[in-house]
């Protein structure tokens, strides 16, 4: 009798309920049905991220840019001043710039972090504005240090062995590009905006506000994607096939940019929360930077995922104890 139940399917070897030949079809099916997906690239970048540490390294970047967005904003309004303080266009544009691309950092009417009273006061006189200056540099280096071991880590690729002191300045002039950077993209925009008004007498005011919002996200995703493509590149020193890099950047462009664009109402359940009353700002910063850092990090899983796809070598990998199954494109004697 326990021989004829097991051949039925209702006894295991073990005496537990056995999947009878309808379950053992099911569950065939259901593999034969999510084996493409779990090896399509989407899965594997995810997956990448992942085992990686994508979350805990996205939680380290957040952390670091918390410190580093305040004095990055004093360091760029008081070099930059002597340039955008003589055209308040200019000045305007570069603060609604900063404010969209970290929502609650400056109070442009809504309430932030920094008052736009504070921002016009900046300026570098004295040797204890030296001092600061050199303190907040250096706070502002340290989150493209992070950045850079983090996206190594992402990669799979050993942290690099340059000279300190070089990899610092290196850092010094990329954040000196990407300052050069806001300014060039402010500037667009106030040139943009001044041409979009000699159509105005043609425009209802509805198509003149959609069209000053997709001037504005437009300069937004490609300022993201200049950004994008110097972390993984300059930043980080990883040699990556110049397709698989901009794809890598426009995917993260565009998610950034929607995340931009969806800002306000990501952050607001954090500045209506009660508990958070006192310190909703800095929260919902450190929220905001925590997506943004994600977002960083599973664009860079993205082209890791792709360029190992291509058979190309990125550098000196971590070794480890087995080989990762994420990275690889299945063969087609595993399909």
């Amino acid at each position: 009798m326990a021989g004829a139940r097991k051949d039925r399917g209702f006894a295991g070897p073990e005496g537990e309920a056995a999947p009878g030949p309808r379950g053992r079809g099911w569950a065939a099916r259901t593999v034969r049905v999510l084996r493409p997906l779990a090896r399509s690239k989407p899965v594997r970048v995810v997956r990448n991220y992942g085992r990686n540490r994508g979350p805990l390294l996205a939680a380290g970047l957040s952390f670091h840019a918390t410190f580093a967005a305040f004095a990055a904003v004093w360091l760029g309004l008081a070099i930059g001043g002597l340039v955008v303080g003589s055209d308040p266009a200019l000045r305007e544009a570069v603060l609604e710039f900063i404010d969209r691309s970290v929502p609650g950092l400056i109070d442009m009417g809504s309430g932030g972090a920094i008052e736009r009273s504070v921002l016009q006061e900046i300026r570098v006189i004295g040797w204890t504005g030296a001092v600061a200056a050199a303190g907040l540099l250096w706070t502002a280096l340290g989150w493209l240090a992070a950045a850079r071991a983090a996206i190594r880590t992402i990669f799979g690729l050993s942290r690099t062995n340059r000279n300190p002191f070089l990899l610092r300045l290196q850092d010094a002039g990329l954040g000196l590009g990407l300052g050069i950077a806001v300014l060039v993209s402010s500037a667009i925009t106030v040139v943009g905006t001044q041409a979009l008004g000699l159509f105005q007498p043609y425009l209802t005011s509805s198509a003149a506000e959609v069209a000053a919002a997709a001037l504005g996200l437009t300069v937004t995703f490609a300022f993201d994607t200049l950004v994008l493509v110097s972390l993984f590149r300059l930043l980080a020193g990883i040699t990556i096939p110049a397709r698989r890099l901009l794809g890598g950047a426009l995917v993260g462009a565009v998610a950034l940019t929607v995340l931009k664009a969806l800002g306000g109402q990501l952050l607001v359940g954090a500045a209506r929360n009660p508990l958070l009353a006192s310190f909703a700002v800095i929260v919902g910063l450190m929220i905001w930077f925590n997506l943004v850092s994600q977002v960083v990090l599973m664009a860079a899983s993205w082209v890791a995922v792709g360029a190992r796809d291509d058979g190309v070598p990125l550098g000196e990998e971590v070794p480890t104890d087995r080989p990762s199954p994420y990275l690889e494109r299945p063969s087609r004697d595993a399909r």
